[in-house]
C-alpha cells in the first residue's frame, strides 16, 4: 500500500475537534513521536491531531534547568513530563494514535511502558544540536523499533549538509527514513509520518516475502 502526499489526501484538523473514531478506521496503529528535549514533539502532534491533544507539559523550574540543556533552545518555557497524545486518520482507514516522549534523561523509566504496543517511532532531530539526539535514538534502537528520523525545521537551522553528512552523523542505516518537516505545519507533519508509515508497510511487505 502506497500514501500520497498528504496535500492531497489528509485533511487539515478543524478548530472543533471530535472524539469519535471515522466509520472507515480498519487499522489501529501507535506510533511514538520521540526526540530530545525542546524538539518539537508537542507542537507536532498538536499541529495534526484531528481530536484536542492531550498535554502534560509544566514549567521549567530552577531545578530543571541545571539537567535539561537549554542550547538553542533559551525560548522554552515548559516541557513534557509524562506523555503527549492525539489521533490522526489517514487514508485507506488507519487511525494513528500518536504519543509523544519525554526526551530527558530522567524520564528514561517511563519508555519502556509509553513504547509498549508501539508499531513505529518518528524521531525529531535538531540539526543545530544533533547530539542531543543520541540518547533517544540508542533507547528506540534498543527497543526493536523500526523508525523514520525527522529534521525539524528551524529558522535558525544550518542549510548546509549534505543528506549523507546527516546520516553519517546520526549512524542511521541504510534504509531508514529521513526527512525534513515544519512540525508547526500539519501538511509537512502529516508527510513525516507517512513517511514512516510507508516504511512500516514496507518492512512487513518484506517479512513477508521471507
Amino acid at each position: 500500500m502506497a500514501f500520497a502526499p498528504s496535500s492531497t489526501t489528509s485533511p487539515r484538523p478543524g478548530t472543533t475537534r471530535g472524539i469519535h473514531l471515522p466509520d472507515t478506521a480498519r487499522d489501529l496503529v501507535k506510533i511514538l513521536v520521540a526526540g530530545p528535549f525542546g524538539v518539537g514533539k508537542t507542537t507536532l502532534i498538536d499541529s495534526v491531531s484531528e481530536i484536542r491533544p492531550l498535554h502534560t507539559e509544566e514549567p521549567l523550574s530552577e531545578a530543571s534547568a541545571q539537567v535539561d540543556d537549554l542550547a538553542g533552545v533559551r525560548d522554552k518555557s515548559t516541557t513534557t513530563v509524562a506523555v503527549d497524545f492525539g489521533r490522526i486518520s489517514l487514508p485507506g482507514g488507519v487511525v494513528l494514535y500518536l504519543f509523544g516522549t519525554p526526551g530527558q534523561e530522567r524520564f528514561r523509566a517511563l519508555w519502556d511502558d509509553i513504547a509498549y504496543g508501539a508499531l513505529g517511532a518518528l524521531v525529531l532531530v535538531d540539526s543545530r544540536r544533533i547530539d542531543a539526539s543520541f540518547d533517544v535514538l540508542g533507547l528506540v534502537e534498543e527497543s526493536g523499533l523500526p523508525y523514520a528520523v525527522a529534521f525539524n525545521a528551524f529558522p535558525d537551522a544550518p542549510r548546509h549538509h549534505t543528506e549523507e553528512q546527516l546520516r553519517a552523523a546520526l549512524d542511521l542505516e541504510v534504509g531508514t527514513p529521513m526527512v525534513t518537516c515544519d512540525a508547526r505545519d500539519a501538511g509537512s507533519s502529516v508527510d513525516a509520518l507517512l513517511a514512516l508509515v510507508q516504511h512500516l508497510i514496507d518492512r512487513n511487505a518484506s517479512e513477508d516475502s521471507r
